[in-house]
């Protein structure tokens, strides 16, 4: 299992959150909006250049920063099925 953060993912990948790094602040939104250890994420599109990411954990669409989507680490990699 090779481990990558959320923002090498493409639009179409599902991955699961292995770990949650960054400061504590940061940690603490991620959590209210369900990024959660063992959770499955799907990416959903990327924006033009260094753009927001569209992702989908559970049935929550979120945008979020790629600094931000760096601090999250993922495993087990697919393509959606």
């Amino acid at each position: 299992m090779i481990e990558n953060h959320l923002a090498s993912l493409h639009p179409g990948q599902i991955a699961t959150i292995s770990h949650l790094r960054g400061e504590s602040g940061l940690q603490q939104r991620l959590l209210a909006m369900g990024f959660r250890s063992g959770r499955q994420i799907v990416m959903l599109r990327r924006g033009w250049l260094s753009g927001p990411l569209h992702v989908r954990i559970g049935t929550t669409e979120v945008m979020l920063r790629c600094r931000e989507a760096r601090e999250i680490e993922v495993t087990n990699v697919s393509a959606e099925a």
